[in-house]
C-alpha cells in the first residue's frame, strides 16, 4: 500500500481510481465491508483503490470537549488498512483549512483534482464539506458534473442488528469486554507504544514487565489482567497484561500498560510494541500485602497460558 498525507504527495501519474472516506477509526469490521467492495469494484473497473482518511478525528479541531478517545493512532491504522489489500491510502492533515471547504471544493480539490476518482463509495449517513453541508444526494450531483459514479454501501450489523461503529468498540473497551471488541474489529484491540523503565516491582516480584509510555497510541481498556500478546517485530508473545494504577502500591497517576511475557527473558527497552488483547481475566484488586500478590500473580499467568494455548 502507498500513503500519501497530502493531496500534492498524489502524483500525477497515478492513474484513475476508486475511492472511499472516512475516520476508519478503529477499521473495524464495518470499514472493511466497505473496503472489500471497494477492492472489488476498483478491480471491475481497472481502477486503484484508494481510503482517503484523517490524522485525526474532526471534533478534535471543532469542537475537543465533545471528541472521543480514538481506537488507534494514524500509524496503527496506517497499517490496518495496509492489510486489507487497497492500493493506496491518503491520509489528510484535519486542519482549518480542510474543515472550511465547500463541499465542491472538496470533491475538486481530493476526488477529482488529487485522485482522477470514477467511482465513490460511502454509507448512506456520509456527510461531507465545510459543517457537514455535503450528502450524498450532492455528492451524486457532484458526479454527474465531474465525471463519477456514487455507489452506497449499507451498515453492517450483527445478528442483534445493532450497526457495528467506533462508538460500540468504545463502549466495550470501557467495560473490559476486549474479546466482544475484537469480533467487531476483526482484530484483537491493541496499543502501540515504547517501552519505558517503570517502577521495577514486577521484576522483584519474578514477574519483569514492559511498560508501555502514558502517550501510546491505541484506546486502553478497562482496567484490569488480561491474556494477550506482545508483538515487537515479526514476534508475537504470549503475555499476561496489566492495566491500572497499582492499587497495592498506593496507585499511581495515570493508568499504566504493563505487559509480562510468558517463559521468555527479552530486553524491550526503548522499542516500540504493541500490546494486543485477547480476553480480560479479572479487574484490578488491592492486595493486602506482596504474598497474596505474588499467589495470584502466578494464579493470572496460568490462566493466560492456557487461554492462548
Amino acid at each position: 500500500m502507498i500513503t500519501f498525507r497530502r493531496v500534492t504527495d498524489v502524483p500525477e501519474g497515478f492513474g484513475e481510481t476508486a475511492v472511499t472516506i472516512g475516520k476508519f477509526d478503529g477499521v473495524h469490521a464495518g470499514h472493511r465491508a466497505v473496503i472489500a467492495r471497494l477492492r472489488q469494484a476498483a478491480e471491475d473497473r481497472g481502477l486503484n483503490s484508494v481510503v482517503v482518511t484523517f490524522d485525526r478525528h474532526p471534533l478534535a479541531l471543532l469542537a475537543p470537549e465533545k471528541c472521543p478517545q480514538v481506537l488507534v493512532g494514524n500509524e496503527q491504522k496506517l497499517d490496518l488498512l495496509a492489510e486489507t489489500g487497497i492500493d493506496a491510502a491518503l491520509l489528510l492533515p484535519f486542519d482549518r483549512e480542510l474543515a472550511q471547504l465547500s463541499p465542491e471544493n472538496f470533491v475538486t480539490t481530493v476526488l477529482t483534482g488529487a485522485l482522477r476518482a470514477k467511482l465513490v463509495l460511502v454509507g448512506n449517513d456520509f456527510r461531507f464539506g465545510h459543517r457537514g453541508a455535503g450528502d450524498v444526494a450532492l455528492l451524486r450531483e457532484l458526479g454527474g458534473r465531474f465525471g463519477f459514479d456514487v455507489e452506497t454501501i449499507p451498515d453492517v450489523a450483527p445478528v442483534d442488528g445493532r450497526r457495528v461503529s467506533s462508538t460500540w468498540i468504545r463502549e466495550l473497551l470501557a467495560q473490559g469486554r476486549v474479546s466482544d471488541a475484537a469480533q467487531l474489529l476483526g482484530h484483537d484491540p491493541a496499543v502501540r507504544g515504547l517501552v519505558v523503565h517503570g517502577a521495577k516491582r514486577g521484576r522483584e516480584l519474578g514477574y519483569p514487565t514492559a511498560n508501555l509510555s502514558p502517550d501510546s497510541d491505541g484506546l486502553i481498556p478497562a482496567d484490569g489482567v488480561y491474556a494477550g500478546w506482545l508483538r515487537v517485530g515479526s514476534e508475537r508473545l504470549p503475555s499476561a497484561i496489566s492495566v491500572g494504577n497499582n492499587p497495592t502500591f498506593d496507585g499511581v497517576p495515570q493508568k499504566q500498560v504493563e505487559a509480562f511475557v510468558l517463559d521468555r527473558e527479552i530486553d524491550l527497552y526503548d522499542q516500540i510494541v504493541e500490546v494486543q488483547f485477547v480476553e480480560r481475566i479479572r479487574g484490578m484488586v488491592a492486595f493486602t500485602g506482596i504474598e497474596p500478590l505474588i499467589v495470584q500473580m502466578a494464579d493470572d499467568v496460568e490462566r493466560v497460558r492456557q487461554l492462548l494455548s
